[in-house]
């Protein structure tokens, strides 16, 4: 099974721009920098990447996973970074609704950023260090043309599995990762930004390197290479990286709800 996201990469038009937002403000360090591509440590499990393109940059969603006792300090240092703040739907920053808080911002690039936590989850599973405290990467949102198609497919070839289908918005989820598929025509809140397809990469892990051997062999647009599988899917470019650390049953024991096959 896919338990988390285990890297994120982005495009972006301006490297320093991105080191001056993650490194400075977000307090991130780099693991790795070239002329052109840019990696942040976000959990021990997850990274954050951005590769210089000199074509437009259309803005992504997505959103870090926080413990719910430290989102008020999370959300202040957030706040006190310098970055774009958004109101949401009632004028309020921070919205807080059934044991649930968020908060949203931007980058530089206009990503659409959100931190995000929930009583329910068990904090003491995964260690957080930093300012921002994720726990891990826990919504990259997909817009599309065809919901339905896209999300089957996820389910289909990734057992994933989903909450609520609907033909403009569906969360399809497996372990941590919860894949926002979403309607081009259904614009992202808090700001009605515009559903555009972001240029990524996202990196699934897996501890079950059978899982990634039985996907290269039932899978088009595929390519092998060593632990890792290169699949491509409209216009997203996916991995499924081999990770034995981050297992099926730590992610069980963040006390994830139960989701349906849909």
């Amino acid at each position: 099974m896919i338990t988390h996201f285990a890297d994120l990469e982005l495009t972006t038009v301006s490297l320093e721009g991105v080191k001056q937002c993650y490194a400075n403000r977000l307090q991130l360090p780099i693991i790795y920098e070239s002329n052109d591509f840019i990696r942040f440590q976000l959990t021990s499990f997850t990274t954050l990447s951005f590769r210089e393109t000199y074509e437009s940059v259309p803005p992504a969603h997505f959103a870090f996973q926080v413990p719910y006792s430290k989102f008020d300090e999370v959300a202040a240092f957030v706040q006190q970074s310098g970055l774009l703040i958004l109101k949401q739907e009632l004028g309020q920053y921070i919205d807080e609704t059934n044991g649930r808080k968020n908060l949203y911002f931007r980058d530089g690039d206009g990503h659409l950023l959100e931190i995000i936590a929930h009583d329910f989850i068990k904090e003491d599973v995964i260690n957080t260090t930093g300012k921002l405290r994720t726990l891990y990467i826990r919504e990259i949102g997909f817009p599309v043309d065809n919901v339905p198609t896209f999300r089957d497919w996820l389910k289909k070839d990734f057992g994933m599995k989903t909450v609520n289908e609907s033909d403009l918005f569906n969360f399809v989820i497996s372990g941590t990762a919860h894949a926002i598929v979403v309607s081009k025509q259904r614009p992202w809140i808090p700001i009605a930004m515009k559903a555009l397809p972001p240029k990524m990469v996202v990196t699934f892990g897996t501890p079950e390197l059978e899982f990634i051997k039985n996907l290269s062999k039932n899978m088009d647009n595929s390519l092998l290479k060593e632990k890792k599988l290169l699949i491509t899917k409209d216009d997203y470019t996916f991995w499924i990286e081999h990770t034995p650390d981050f297992t099926a049953s730590l992610a069980e024991s963040l006390n994830l709800p139960n989701v349906s096959s849909g």
